[in-house]
Protein backbone atom coordinates (compact mmCIF):
# COMPACT_ATOMS: atom_id res chain seq x y z
CA UNK A 1 0.00 0.00 0.00
CA UNK A 2 2.51 2.56 0.42
CA UNK A 3 3.01 1.93 -3.77
CA UNK A 4 -0.55 2.61 -3.89
CA UNK A 5 -2.43 5.73 -4.30
CA UNK A 6 -5.47 5.53 -1.23
CA UNK A 7 -7.83 7.12 -3.86
CA UNK A 8 -11.72 6.74 -3.79
CA UNK A 9 -12.06 5.53 -7.37
CA UNK A 10 -16.00 3.89 -6.55
CA UNK A 11 -17.67 5.77 -9.45
CA UNK A 12 -21.16 6.19 -7.75
CA UNK A 13 -23.05 6.95 -4.37
CA UNK A 14 -26.36 5.70 -3.50
CA UNK A 15 -26.46 6.82 -0.28
CA UNK A 16 -25.77 10.64 0.96
CA UNK A 17 -25.82 11.69 4.43
CA UNK A 18 -26.22 15.34 5.07
CA UNK A 19 -25.43 15.90 8.94
CA UNK A 20 -21.86 16.64 10.90
CA UNK A 21 -20.20 14.18 8.49
CA UNK A 22 -19.23 15.15 4.96
CA UNK A 23 -19.53 13.36 1.84
CA UNK A 24 -17.44 9.94 0.91
CA UNK A 25 -15.42 12.29 -2.16
CA UNK A 26 -17.06 9.48 -4.62
CA UNK A 27 -17.32 10.50 -8.67
CA UNK A 28 -20.73 9.90 -9.78
CA UNK A 29 -22.15 9.09 -12.98
CA UNK A 30 -24.94 7.77 -14.89
CA UNK A 31 -23.36 5.03 -16.93
CA UNK A 32 -22.87 2.69 -13.79
CA UNK A 33 -25.64 0.62 -12.17
CA UNK A 34 -25.74 -0.79 -8.73
CA UNK A 35 -25.10 -4.71 -10.16
CA UNK A 36 -22.29 -3.30 -11.99
CA UNK A 37 -20.90 -2.05 -8.58
CA UNK A 38 -21.38 -5.23 -6.62
CA UNK A 39 -20.19 -7.41 -9.06
CA UNK A 40 -16.77 -6.26 -9.76
CA UNK A 41 -14.93 -7.40 -6.59
CA UNK A 42 -12.19 -4.58 -6.67
CA UNK A 43 -14.62 -2.41 -5.50
CA UNK A 44 -13.94 -3.80 -2.14
CA UNK A 45 -10.43 -2.84 -1.85
CA UNK A 46 -11.10 0.80 -3.68
CA UNK A 47 -13.77 1.43 -0.91
CA UNK A 48 -11.64 0.19 2.09
CA UNK A 49 -8.79 2.46 0.08
CA UNK A 50 -10.97 5.06 0.82
CA UNK A 51 -10.86 4.75 4.27
CA UNK A 52 -7.52 4.72 4.59
CA UNK A 53 -7.08 7.20 2.21
CA UNK A 54 -8.84 10.00 4.50
CA UNK A 55 -6.06 9.50 7.35
CA UNK A 56 -3.71 12.15 4.65
CA UNK A 57 -6.39 14.92 4.88
CA UNK A 58 -5.57 18.02 6.63
CA UNK A 59 -8.34 18.07 9.04
CA UNK A 60 -7.10 14.54 10.23
CA UNK A 61 -3.12 14.72 11.80
CA UNK A 62 -1.66 18.25 10.53
CA UNK A 63 -2.67 21.59 11.98
CA UNK A 64 -5.53 21.26 13.84
CA UNK A 65 -4.67 17.60 15.64
CA UNK A 66 -0.59 19.06 16.26
CA UNK A 67 -2.52 22.06 17.79
CA UNK A 68 -4.67 20.31 20.26
CA UNK A 69 -2.71 17.59 20.97
CA UNK A 70 0.89 19.01 21.60
CA UNK A 71 1.04 22.55 21.33
CA UNK A 72 -1.81 22.19 24.32
CA UNK A 73 0.41 20.43 26.11
CA UNK A 74 4.39 21.12 28.28
CA UNK A 75 6.19 18.86 25.38
CA UNK A 76 5.74 21.98 23.13
CA UNK A 77 4.94 25.71 22.46
CA UNK A 78 3.38 27.65 19.65
CA UNK A 79 6.35 27.97 17.98
CA UNK A 80 6.57 30.23 14.61
CA UNK A 81 6.30 34.23 15.30
CA UNK A 82 4.64 35.76 17.56
CA UNK A 83 2.25 37.47 15.64
CA UNK A 84 1.70 34.61 13.56
CA UNK A 85 -1.30 32.96 15.77
CA UNK A 86 -2.28 29.78 13.16
CA UNK A 87 -5.83 30.95 13.63
CA UNK A 88 -6.04 29.69 16.95
CA UNK A 89 -2.51 27.89 17.87
CA UNK A 90 -1.91 30.52 20.31
CA UNK A 91 -5.08 29.69 22.31
CA UNK A 92 -4.21 26.00 22.39
CA UNK A 93 -0.74 26.83 24.03
CA UNK A 94 -2.60 29.07 26.89
CA UNK A 95 -5.59 26.44 27.09
CA UNK A 96 -7.90 29.20 26.42
CA UNK A 97 -9.50 27.21 23.06
CA UNK A 98 -13.16 27.71 22.56
CA UNK A 99 -16.33 25.80 20.49
CA UNK A 100 -15.75 28.13 17.66
CA UNK A 101 -11.93 27.79 17.17
CA UNK A 102 -11.50 26.02 13.63
CA UNK A 103 -8.81 23.17 15.16
CA UNK A 104 -12.01 22.47 17.36
CA UNK A 105 -14.22 22.18 14.47
CA UNK A 106 -11.61 20.36 12.02
CA UNK A 107 -10.40 17.42 14.11
CA UNK A 108 -13.94 16.93 14.88
CA UNK A 109 -15.35 16.95 10.81
CA UNK A 110 -11.99 14.63 9.92
CA UNK A 111 -12.64 12.05 12.08
CA UNK A 112 -16.74 11.76 11.37
CA UNK A 113 -15.84 12.06 7.87
CA UNK A 114 -14.11 9.06 8.01
CA UNK A 115 -16.67 7.32 10.13
CA UNK A 116 -18.71 8.18 7.03
CA UNK A 117 -16.62 6.34 4.87
CA UNK A 118 -15.95 3.20 7.15
CA UNK A 119 -19.98 2.89 7.69
CA UNK A 120 -20.66 3.34 3.65
CA UNK A 121 -17.50 0.67 2.75
CA UNK A 122 -19.24 -1.82 5.61
CA UNK A 123 -22.36 -1.11 4.18
CA UNK A 124 -21.20 -2.36 0.32
CA UNK A 125 -19.18 -4.86 1.97
CA UNK A 126 -21.44 -7.12 2.48
CA UNK A 127 -23.11 -7.05 -0.57
CA UNK A 128 -20.21 -7.25 -2.67
CA UNK A 129 -19.36 -10.93 -4.70
CA UNK A 130 -16.18 -11.30 -3.21
CA UNK A 131 -14.61 -14.19 -1.38
CA UNK A 132 -15.44 -14.60 2.63
CA UNK A 133 -11.74 -14.31 3.34
CA UNK A 134 -11.07 -11.00 1.96
CA UNK A 135 -14.51 -9.87 2.78
CA UNK A 136 -13.53 -11.04 6.74
CA UNK A 137 -10.00 -9.45 6.41
CA UNK A 138 -11.61 -6.28 4.84
CA UNK A 139 -14.23 -5.80 7.58
CA UNK A 140 -11.49 -6.24 10.06
CA UNK A 141 -9.06 -3.23 8.71
CA UNK A 142 -12.24 -1.12 8.18
CA UNK A 143 -13.51 -1.62 11.62
CA UNK A 144 -9.96 -0.99 12.98
CA UNK A 145 -10.15 2.31 11.42
CA UNK A 146 -13.43 3.17 12.51
CA UNK A 147 -12.28 2.46 15.90
CA UNK A 148 -8.94 4.95 16.13
CA UNK A 149 -11.12 7.67 14.65
CA UNK A 150 -13.74 7.00 17.75
CA UNK A 151 -10.78 6.31 20.24
CA UNK A 152 -9.81 10.10 18.85
CA UNK A 153 -12.86 11.87 19.36
CA UNK A 154 -14.01 10.20 22.54
CA UNK A 155 -10.30 11.10 23.96
CA UNK A 156 -10.82 15.14 22.37
CA UNK A 157 -14.68 15.34 23.85
CA UNK A 158 -15.57 12.64 25.67
CA UNK A 159 -18.78 10.88 24.37
CA UNK A 160 -19.97 11.76 21.64
CA UNK A 161 -23.14 10.54 18.38
CA UNK A 162 -22.09 7.02 17.74
CA UNK A 163 -22.90 6.42 14.00
CA UNK A 164 -21.95 3.03 13.03
CA UNK A 165 -23.87 2.52 9.95
CA UNK A 166 -25.44 4.00 6.90
CA UNK A 167 -28.15 7.01 7.96
CA UNK A 168 -30.96 7.16 6.16
CA UNK A 169 -31.37 11.25 4.98
CA UNK A 170 -34.95 10.87 4.77
CA UNK A 171 -35.43 9.74 8.21
CA UNK A 172 -35.55 12.64 10.05
CA UNK A 173 -36.14 10.59 13.71
CA UNK A 174 -32.56 8.26 12.94
CA UNK A 175 -30.55 11.21 12.19
CA UNK A 176 -31.75 12.70 15.53
CA UNK A 177 -30.93 9.80 16.82
CA UNK A 178 -27.59 8.93 16.27
CA UNK A 179 -26.16 11.83 14.29
CA UNK A 180 -27.52 14.43 17.04
CA UNK A 181 -27.35 12.42 20.15
CA UNK A 182 -24.50 12.28 22.19
CA UNK A 183 -23.52 9.21 24.00
CA UNK A 184 -21.46 8.89 26.92
CA UNK A 185 -17.95 8.13 26.61
CA UNK A 186 -18.42 4.72 28.68
CA UNK A 187 -21.09 3.73 25.50
CA UNK A 188 -18.41 5.08 23.07
CA UNK A 189 -15.57 2.77 24.17
CA UNK A 190 -17.89 0.00 24.29
CA UNK A 191 -17.98 0.74 20.20
CA UNK A 192 -14.13 1.10 20.07
CA UNK A 193 -13.80 -2.07 22.10
CA UNK A 194 -16.93 -4.02 19.79
CA UNK A 195 -14.73 -3.24 16.88
CA UNK A 196 -11.46 -3.83 17.93
CA UNK A 197 -12.92 -7.21 19.05
CA UNK A 198 -13.94 -8.01 15.32
CA UNK A 199 -10.85 -6.68 14.07
CA UNK A 200 -9.38 -8.79 15.88
CA UNK A 201 -10.83 -12.26 14.74
CA UNK A 202 -10.77 -11.19 11.32
CA UNK A 203 -7.47 -9.90 10.16
CA UNK A 204 -4.16 -11.56 9.77
CA UNK A 205 -0.91 -10.61 11.58
CA UNK A 206 1.50 -8.18 10.47
CA UNK A 207 3.87 -11.12 8.54
CA UNK A 208 1.17 -12.54 7.00
CA UNK A 209 0.57 -9.80 4.61
CA UNK A 210 2.24 -9.67 1.21
CA UNK A 211 4.84 -7.14 -0.09
CA UNK A 212 1.81 -5.73 -2.34
CA UNK A 213 -0.56 -4.75 1.07
CA UNK A 214 2.34 -3.61 3.45
CA UNK A 215 0.81 -0.82 5.78
CA UNK A 216 -2.97 -2.03 6.14
CA UNK A 217 -4.58 -2.69 9.56
CA UNK A 218 -3.36 -6.27 11.09
CA UNK A 219 -4.17 -8.36 14.32
CA UNK A 220 -1.62 -6.87 16.24
CA UNK A 221 -2.50 -3.51 15.47
CA UNK A 222 -5.65 -4.05 16.17
CA UNK A 223 -4.50 -5.25 19.56
CA UNK A 224 -2.20 -2.87 20.37
CA UNK A 225 -5.29 -0.37 19.97
CA UNK A 226 -7.48 -2.23 22.16
CA UNK A 227 -4.40 -2.48 24.81
CA UNK A 228 -4.11 1.26 24.83
CA UNK A 229 -8.35 1.82 24.69
CA UNK A 230 -8.35 -0.44 27.83
CA UNK A 231 -5.29 1.48 29.54
CA UNK A 232 -7.51 4.40 29.18
CA UNK A 233 -10.09 3.13 31.01
CA UNK A 234 -7.98 1.56 33.51
CA UNK A 235 -8.76 -2.39 32.81
CA UNK A 236 -5.33 -2.96 33.97
CA UNK A 237 -5.30 -6.61 33.50
CA UNK A 238 -7.32 -6.33 29.94
CA UNK A 239 -4.68 -3.82 28.81
CA UNK A 240 -1.91 -5.94 30.29
CA UNK A 241 -3.21 -8.86 28.14
CA UNK A 242 -4.07 -7.56 25.46
CA UNK A 243 -0.21 -5.71 25.47
CA UNK A 244 1.08 -9.63 26.08
CA UNK A 245 -0.80 -10.57 23.22
CA UNK A 246 1.14 -8.40 20.87
CA UNK A 247 4.85 -9.04 22.55
CA UNK A 248 4.11 -12.68 21.89
CA UNK A 249 3.30 -12.69 18.66
CA UNK A 250 6.68 -11.95 17.70
CA UNK A 251 5.79 -9.96 14.92
CA UNK A 252 7.81 -6.55 16.58
CA UNK A 253 10.65 -5.62 17.76
CA UNK A 254 12.69 -2.45 18.57
CA UNK A 255 14.74 -0.55 16.10
CA UNK A 256 18.00 -0.56 17.22
CA UNK A 257 18.48 3.08 16.50
CA UNK A 258 15.97 5.33 18.17
CA UNK A 259 16.53 8.36 15.63
CA UNK A 260 15.59 5.65 12.55
CA UNK A 261 12.35 5.50 14.03
CA UNK A 262 10.64 8.48 12.40
CA UNK A 263 12.87 8.34 9.42
CA UNK A 264 11.71 6.82 6.52
CA UNK A 265 14.63 4.34 6.60
CA UNK A 266 12.44 3.57 9.53
CA UNK A 267 8.97 3.26 7.40
CA UNK A 268 7.04 -0.10 8.19
CA UNK A 269 10.15 -2.09 9.79
CA UNK A 270 9.91 -4.10 13.08
CA UNK A 271 9.05 -1.48 15.62
CA UNK A 272 5.96 0.04 13.34
CA UNK A 273 2.46 -1.56 14.45
CA UNK A 274 0.53 0.77 12.34
CA UNK A 275 1.42 3.92 10.59
CA UNK A 276 -0.32 6.29 8.12
CA UNK A 277 1.09 5.40 4.45
CA UNK A 278 2.06 8.86 2.42
CA UNK A 279 3.91 8.38 -1.14
CA UNK A 280 4.83 11.43 -3.30
CA UNK A 281 1.82 11.28 -5.19
CA UNK A 282 -1.06 10.88 -2.35
CA UNK A 283 0.91 12.52 0.61
CA UNK A 284 0.50 13.81 4.33
CA UNK A 285 -1.06 17.18 3.60
CA UNK A 286 1.56 19.34 5.45
CA UNK A 287 2.64 17.41 8.29
CA UNK A 288 5.70 18.26 7.88
CA UNK A 289 5.23 21.94 6.17
CA UNK A 290 3.26 23.27 9.47
CA UNK A 291 6.43 22.12 12.04
CA UNK A 292 9.43 22.39 9.32
CA UNK A 293 12.24 25.31 10.14
CA UNK A 294 10.63 28.86 9.93
CA UNK A 295 13.02 31.55 8.53
CA UNK A 296 16.20 31.48 5.85
CA UNK A 297 15.96 29.48 4.22
CA UNK A 298 12.25 28.50 4.64
CA UNK A 299 11.47 24.90 4.90
CA UNK A 300 7.74 25.62 6.81
CA UNK A 301 6.00 27.66 9.22
CA UNK A 302 7.44 26.60 12.42
CA UNK A 303 4.94 25.52 14.31
CA UNK A 304 5.00 23.54 17.54
CA UNK A 305 8.07 23.87 18.73
CA UNK A 306 9.89 21.97 21.83
CA UNK A 307 9.34 23.77 25.29
CA UNK A 308 12.13 24.32 27.40
CA UNK A 309 10.37 22.09 29.76
CA UNK A 310 10.52 19.27 27.53
CA UNK A 311 14.31 19.91 26.87
CA UNK A 312 15.07 20.23 30.10
CA UNK A 313 13.30 16.97 31.26
CA UNK A 314 15.42 14.34 30.14
CA UNK A 315 18.20 12.60 32.11
CA UNK A 316 21.79 13.29 31.10
CA UNK A 317 23.08 10.89 28.19
CA UNK A 318 19.39 9.99 26.83
CA UNK A 319 20.05 9.69 23.14
CA UNK A 320 16.09 10.69 22.83
CA UNK A 321 16.79 14.06 23.34
CA UNK A 322 19.05 15.07 20.41
CA UNK A 323 16.76 12.74 18.30
CA UNK A 324 13.23 14.36 18.86
CA UNK A 325 14.61 18.08 19.67
CA UNK A 326 16.03 19.37 16.10
CA UNK A 327 18.49 22.29 17.96
CA UNK A 328 19.47 25.55 16.13
CA UNK A 329 22.43 25.84 15.02
CA UNK A 330 23.74 22.02 14.66
CA UNK A 331 24.51 20.15 11.42
CA UNK A 332 21.39 17.97 10.84
CA UNK A 333 21.79 14.04 10.68
CA UNK A 334 20.92 14.27 6.63
CA UNK A 335 24.36 17.05 6.50
CA UNK A 336 22.06 20.27 6.31
CA UNK A 337 23.20 23.13 8.09
CA UNK A 338 20.40 24.44 11.00
CA UNK A 339 21.31 27.74 10.74
CA UNK A 340 20.63 30.98 13.25
CA UNK A 341 18.43 32.41 10.67
CA UNK A 342 15.80 30.46 11.46
CA UNK A 343 12.79 31.96 13.68
CA UNK A 344 12.78 29.60 16.56
CA UNK A 345 16.17 27.73 18.66
CA UNK A 346 14.03 24.20 18.26
CA UNK A 347 11.76 22.16 16.04
CA UNK A 348 10.28 19.10 16.03
CA UNK A 349 12.79 16.84 14.66
CA UNK A 350 10.65 14.15 13.92
CA UNK A 351 8.81 15.73 11.81
CA UNK A 352 11.42 16.50 9.60
CA UNK A 353 11.71 15.82 5.94
CA UNK A 354 14.87 15.50 4.18
CA UNK A 355 14.85 16.83 1.20
CA UNK A 356 18.59 15.49 0.87
CA UNK A 357 18.47 11.79 1.90
CA UNK A 358 14.30 11.11 1.51
CA UNK A 359 11.97 10.62 -0.87
CA UNK A 360 11.33 14.26 -2.09
CA UNK A 361 9.57 16.71 -4.98
CA UNK A 362 9.89 20.11 -3.60
CA UNK A 363 5.99 19.72 -2.62
CA UNK A 364 6.63 20.79 1.09
CA UNK A 365 2.87 20.57 1.59
CA UNK A 366 2.35 17.12 0.35
CA UNK A 367 4.78 14.95 1.38
CA UNK A 368 5.62 10.71 1.42
CA UNK A 369 6.21 10.96 5.11
CA UNK A 370 4.69 8.27 6.88
CA UNK A 371 2.91 8.87 10.01
CA UNK A 372 3.52 6.54 13.04
CA UNK A 373 0.34 6.46 14.68
CA UNK A 374 0.94 3.01 17.46
CA UNK A 375 4.65 2.27 17.67
CA UNK A 376 6.21 -1.18 19.79
CA UNK A 377 7.98 1.29 22.55
CA UNK A 378 4.42 2.43 23.14
CA UNK A 379 3.11 -0.82 23.54
CA UNK A 380 6.10 -1.84 25.38
CA UNK A 381 4.79 0.70 27.95
CA UNK A 382 1.09 0.15 27.64
CA UNK A 383 2.43 -3.16 28.96
CA UNK A 384 4.93 -1.57 31.81
CA UNK A 385 2.01 0.51 33.01
CA UNK A 386 -0.85 -1.95 33.41
CA UNK A 387 1.85 -4.37 35.45
CA UNK A 388 2.53 -1.39 37.50
CA UNK A 389 -0.94 -0.64 38.78
CA UNK A 390 -1.39 -4.85 39.12
CA UNK A 391 1.89 -4.28 41.39
CA UNK A 392 3.95 -5.74 39.01
CA UNK A 393 6.88 -4.32 39.53
CA UNK A 394 9.17 -6.71 37.95
CA UNK A 395 7.37 -7.09 34.84
CA UNK A 396 7.37 -3.20 34.69
CA UNK A 397 10.83 -2.74 35.25
CA UNK A 398 11.78 -5.55 32.46
CA UNK A 399 9.79 -3.55 29.51
CA UNK A 400 11.36 0.15 30.26
CA UNK A 401 15.04 -1.33 30.69
CA UNK A 402 13.81 -2.95 27.40
CA UNK A 403 13.19 0.40 26.25
CA UNK A 404 16.34 1.89 27.53
CA UNK A 405 18.97 -0.29 25.60
CA UNK A 406 19.02 1.69 23.17
CA UNK A 407 18.94 5.11 25.04
CA UNK A 408 22.07 5.57 26.44
CA UNK A 409 20.89 5.52 30.24
CA UNK A 410 21.50 2.57 32.35
CA UNK A 411 19.24 -0.32 33.25
CA UNK A 412 16.46 0.92 36.17
CA UNK A 413 15.89 -1.80 39.32
CA UNK A 414 12.89 -0.27 40.90
CA UNK A 415 10.42 2.06 39.03
CA UNK A 416 7.40 4.58 40.44
CA UNK A 417 4.70 5.84 38.36
CA UNK A 418 6.11 8.83 38.27
CA UNK A 419 9.46 7.51 36.79
CA UNK A 420 7.04 5.15 34.24
CA UNK A 421 5.40 8.06 33.01
CA UNK A 422 8.95 10.31 32.42
CA UNK A 423 10.14 7.78 30.57
CA UNK A 424 6.47 7.72 27.99
CA UNK A 425 7.23 11.29 28.11
CA UNK A 426 10.84 10.93 26.43
CA UNK A 427 9.91 7.92 24.27
CA UNK A 428 7.09 9.28 23.04
CA UNK A 429 8.07 13.38 23.22
CA UNK A 430 6.51 15.30 20.16
CA UNK A 431 4.37 12.11 19.40
CA UNK A 432 0.45 13.71 20.09
CA UNK A 433 0.37 11.35 23.54
CA UNK A 434 1.58 13.71 25.86
CA UNK A 435 -1.96 15.84 26.17
CA UNK A 436 -3.85 12.60 26.88
CA UNK A 437 -1.48 11.34 29.44
CA UNK A 438 -1.32 13.87 31.77
CA UNK A 439 -5.21 13.69 31.73
CA UNK A 440 -5.97 10.38 31.87
CA UNK A 441 -3.64 10.42 34.67
CA UNK A 442 -4.53 13.14 36.96
CA UNK A 443 -1.23 15.33 36.50
CA UNK A 444 -2.36 17.95 34.21
CA UNK A 445 -3.11 20.66 36.43
CA UNK A 446 0.17 20.10 38.35
CA UNK A 447 2.35 19.53 34.92
CA UNK A 448 0.21 22.65 32.74
CA UNK A 449 0.90 24.89 36.04
CA UNK A 450 4.84 24.08 35.86
CA UNK A 451 5.08 25.01 31.98
CA UNK A 452 3.48 28.30 33.03
CA UNK A 453 -0.14 27.10 31.79
CA UNK A 454 -3.34 26.66 33.63
CA UNK A 455 -5.73 23.57 33.27
CA UNK A 456 -9.09 23.95 34.90
CA UNK A 457 -10.23 20.81 36.32
CA UNK A 458 -14.03 19.96 35.78
CA UNK A 459 -13.37 21.96 32.52
CA UNK A 460 -10.14 21.04 30.24
CA UNK A 461 -10.15 17.39 30.69
CA UNK A 462 -12.04 17.24 27.23
CA UNK A 463 -12.22 20.03 24.42
CA UNK A 464 -16.03 21.75 23.82
CA UNK A 465 -18.18 20.09 20.84
CA UNK A 466 -17.83 22.41 17.90
CA UNK A 467 -20.44 25.37 18.23
CA UNK A 468 -21.25 24.49 14.17
CA UNK A 469 -22.52 21.41 15.48
CA UNK A 470 -24.57 22.21 18.55
CA UNK A 471 -26.11 24.73 15.73
CA UNK A 472 -26.93 22.04 13.83
CA UNK A 473 -28.15 19.85 15.96
CA UNK A 474 -31.07 22.28 17.11
CA UNK A 475 -29.82 22.16 20.39
CA UNK A 476 -29.84 18.30 20.96
CA UNK A 477 -26.37 18.23 21.48
CA UNK A 478 -25.52 19.34 24.72
CA UNK A 479 -22.24 21.00 25.64
CA UNK A 480 -19.46 20.16 27.28
CA UNK A 481 -18.88 21.54 30.92
CA UNK A 482 -17.13 25.23 31.10
CA UNK A 483 -17.88 26.14 27.17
Amino acid sequence: MKNHKYIVTVVFSLVLFASCESDLDVVRTDNLTEDDFLNNPDNAIKLVNGVYEKQLSYNMYSFPWIGMTSITSDDADKGSTPSDSGSDKHKMDNLTFEASDISIKDVWNGRYEGIYRANTALFYLNQLQISESLKNRLIGETKFLRALFYFDLVRCYGGVPIVAKVVDINNVEEINATVYTRKSKEETYLQIETDLLDAIDKLPLKGQYSSNDTGRASKGAAQALLAKVYLYQQKWQQSFDMAGNVINSNQYDLLGNYEDVWREVGENKSESIYEVQASLTNGLVDYTNVQGPRGTPDLGWGFNSPSLNLTNSYLAGDVRKAATIMFVPSTLWDGFIAPTSWTNPRYNYKAYQSSISESWDGNRGNTAKNHRILKYSDLLLIRAEAALNLGNEPEAVDRVNEIRERTGLADVTSITMDQLLDERRWEMAMEYDRWFDLIRTGRAVSKMAADGKTFITGKHEVFPIPADELIKSGGRLLQNPGY
